[in-house]
């Protein structure tokens, strides 16, 4: 592909499938997306370049240093502070934004206070790395032993929190201040990894959720002067939602958008990064996110009515995201079919989140 015409290139720390698809997202638009590995060659960079990322952090390679300390590095400061756990939870707190009580653990001297003041169950979490459910414990007293000298001050101590289910939105801010949002989408984790996504303007709290998440999304993206799409995760406790996680960049959860909206996300992130005219989001049906965790590919998904598979030629191994299917459709009856024919196709451990996701629809 040639380079674009129209707009600057936009090269992506990080060639894995968040960046493949900002890439073919780029290219309707002329705008031309190189995703590049961490250990790809140094090269001169064009003055008018624009880099983003498809991860929170990255090894330390000439490439890495050269774009991730480059003027041109569009919210560089951010990475850094959000890849971190205790300074991400520190700005949900300086923000009077809601989350789960939480302190930094530095000593075993720490934990009857914890179990005190924070929680009599706590969720503690490695303060960098560790997503999809690694470089986490849920500790009582029972089990504190399992928290080895090695990873005080290297772990957040969490109070756990029974949710009643748990949701995210996506949203992007230009450079003007002005915000676009997805709709709140329902999620199911299984493992801590994300199994499903279901969206539906019908889903009895969406119209208070939307409110109340877009407000915190747009706070922090403020307080960040952050430019381009961020996702926040919330567990949902009665009306209320805790922030559980934000990730800088195109996220899981938004797959869903690129069946389920004139404008996906990888788009969404692309026009903000350019600044360019951007109409308000709109969804027009109903849509459900299934994601293909350690399964091999099936050429059967392919005869599914109203849906989209996105295959990103990786190595099949167990627990690693090898694709996704969205289906989409304003009839939920008819989504409802495609799930039970996807049933007869996947795997056992698929069975409970498709029982999840058609619920959902009912």
């Amino acid at each position: 592909m040639q380079n674009s015409t129209l707009y600057p290139t936009v090269y992506v720390l990080g060639n894995g499938q968040l960046g493949r698809m900002l890439r073919y997202a780029g290219a309707p638009l002329d705008i031309y997306v190189e995703p590049l590995a961490f250990n790809a060659p140094v090269f001169d960079l064009p003055e008018n370049a624009i880099i983003t990322a498809e991860i929170e952090r990255w090894e330390k390679t000439p490439l890495t240093e050269l774009l991730g300390n480059h003027k041109n590095f569009v919210n560089q400061h951010v990475f850094g502070l959000l890849a971190d756990r205790f300074t991400q939870k520190s700005l949900l707190d300086e923000l009077n934004l809601s989350t789960s009580p939480w302190c930094l653990l530095k000593d075993k001297t720490q934990w009857n206070d914890i179990f005190q003041t924070v929680g009599e169950k706590v969720v503690v979490k490695r303060r960098t790395g560790g997503y999809d459910g690694r470089g986490q414990w849920i500790i009582s007293d029972e089990n504190k032993a399992d928290i080895t000298d090695d990873l005080f001050g290297e772990v957040i101590a969490e109070k756990f929190i029974p949710f009643d289910y748990e949701v995210s939105i996506v949203g992007a801010r230009f450079k003007n201040g002005e915000k676009r949002f997805y709709p709140v989408t329902h999620n199911l984790q299984q493992n801590g990894i994300l199994r499903y996504s279901v969206v539906d303007s019908a889903f009895p709290q969406q119209s208070a959720q939307q409110k109340q998440a877009e407000a915190m999304l747009s706070k922090i993206m403020d307080k960040l002067d952050y430019v381009g799409v961020m996702a926040m995760e919330c567990f949902v406790v009665g009306d209320k939602l805790l922030i559980n996680e934000l990730a800088p960049r195109v996220h899981n959860s938004g797959h869903w958008t690129q069946l389920g909206c004139s404008i996906s996300q990888f788009e969404l992130h692309l026009r903000a990064l350019l600044d360019l005219p951007t109409p308000e989001l709109q969804t027009f049906a109903p849509s459900v996110m299934v994601n293909l965790i350690g399964t091999n590919h099936n050429p059967k998904w392919l005869n599914t009515l109203f849906a989209q598979l996105h295959w990103y030629g990786k190595e099949v191994r167990a627990g690693r995201k090898v694709g996704h299917i969205n289906l989409s459709h304003p009839n939920k009856a008819v989504i409802i079919q495609q799930l039970e024919k996807l049933r007869t196709e996947l795997p056992e451990n698929y069975q409970s989140g498709l029982n999840w996701a058609i619920e959902k629809l009912k």
